[in-house]
């Protein structure tokens, strides 16, 4: 099988390099980046990652510590 597998490859190389060149970079695009150790560490920053970001709320009325409008949470700091 390896020496029929070899011929193949020797006359493909001889008859069209820039076809066994190209299916060549082709398959180590394919199998390389899940040997790489990159891979790890993407796959714990994807983990950790949240879907959503908390949204600033809005005062209705009913939340008396939550400031109205951003501006008025520096009115402390207009006191001085």
């Amino acid at each position: 099988m390896a020496t029929r597998l070899a011929a193949f490859l020797k006359n493909a190389w001889a008859k069209e390099p820039v076809l066994v060149a190209s299916f060549t970079i082709a398959g180590l695009a394919v199998t390389l980046p899940s040997l790489s150790p990159y891979t790890k560490y993407a796959s714990m920053i994807n983990e950790i990652t949240p879907y959503s970001y908390p949204v600033p709320l809005r005062d209705d009325g009913n939340m008396p510590d939550v400031p109205s409008h951003p501006q008025d949470c520096l009115e402390w700091l207009k006191k001085l």
